[in-house]
């Protein structure tokens, strides 16, 4: 745990001096969970505190649980804070995502992949344009997300998706349709979350499996921060016209600083990236050449 404390100081330290610099996206609103989002199974796993301002996510061997968004977005910034499952969290995982709903569906993906007391938690993005994903991104956190609440964002644009921790980029997916990659710009998505059993795969590839003596495992949630363009009619007006704060300049790209942080994270936490990946991809991914940059 020590490194998670250094790494996590010295981030602290970089974010102090240089804060202020950064295009970082706004800063989000704490709103109650029943404002936005409704459960949408095993309803008596969910328990609420202060009011529904914050919620748990209980797993126990019979069922995990989950909710998802009342509405629909297409574009915009939405965030979670999340304290994982403590202790021995093998075989659970902890997902935030957003995803339309049709066979050729877009979805952005956060997988926090639970482990053996003691060992680090896995944070797996993905991204699926068109029904294609197999986008895979992992990364050790550098600070023990069981013990506090952490930010988890995402940033969505016509421009491109970031993935955020604390306001740290850890992944970005530009819009790359000039190479024939398909992007996310005309499904809207629903927000989803929920605290499931994934034991045949998430720990160790299936090695280690859920110990439910140590059930029920619980996942805490405050922060349902929302700022997107609701479908609607006008989804598609407020979509192109370049009217919301994501679509301004800054916005479009990350600026210097945040892309020093995002290769401070794929140089130091980064354990598994798809596009190094010569046994599943021979041939390198075409939006790769544009990760390559960072």
């Amino acid at each position: 745990m020590g490194c998670y404390h250094l790494w996590s100081l010295s981030l602290g330290v970089l974010l102090m001096v240089c804060g202020t610099l950064g295009a970082a996206p706004r800063k989000p609103v704490n709103v109650p969970f029943g404002r936005n989002y409704v459960p949408t199974w095993a309803f008596d796993h969910i328990k609420y505190f202060n009011g529904g301002s914050d919620i748990q996510l209980h797993l126990d061997k019979y069922t995990g649980t989950g909710f998802q968004s009342k509405g629909s977005y297409l574009f915009g910034h939405f965030s979670m804070q999340i304290k994982m499952v403590p202790g021995d969290s093998a075989g659970t995982v902890t997902a935030f995502y957003l995803s339309s709903q049709n066979a050729e569906h877009d979805e952005i993906d956060f997988e926090f992949l639970g482990n053996r007391t003691g060992q680090p938690y896995i944070l797996q993005t993905n991204v699926f344009t068109g029904g294609k994903g197999n986008r895979e991104q992992r990364i050790y956190l550098w600070f023990d997300p069981t013990t506090a609440y952490h930010s988890y964002s995402v940033l969505w644009n016509l421009y491109q998706i970031v993935f955020f921790v604390d306001d740290v980029p850890i992944r970005i997916f530009k819009n790359s349709k000039d190479l024939g990659v398909r992007f996310p710009f005309d499904q809207p998505m629903k927000i989803y979350s929920s605290l499931w059993n994934a034991d045949d795969w998430a720990t160790r590839g299936g090695l280690e499996k859920t110990d439910w003596s140590k059930a029920p495992f619980v996942a805490a949630y405050r922060g349902f921060h929302v700022d997107g363009c609701e479908a609607s009619v006008q989804a598609k007006f407020c979509a192109t016209q370049g009217k919301r704060w994501w679509d301004q300049r800054e916005f479009q790209d990350l600026d210097a600083l945040q892309y020093r942080r995002l290769r401070w994270v794929r140089q130091k936490f980064t354990i598994y990236n798809y596009c190094t990946d010569r046994v599943r991809f021979p041939t390198m991914p075409v939006e790769c050449k544009r990760d390559r940059d960072v």
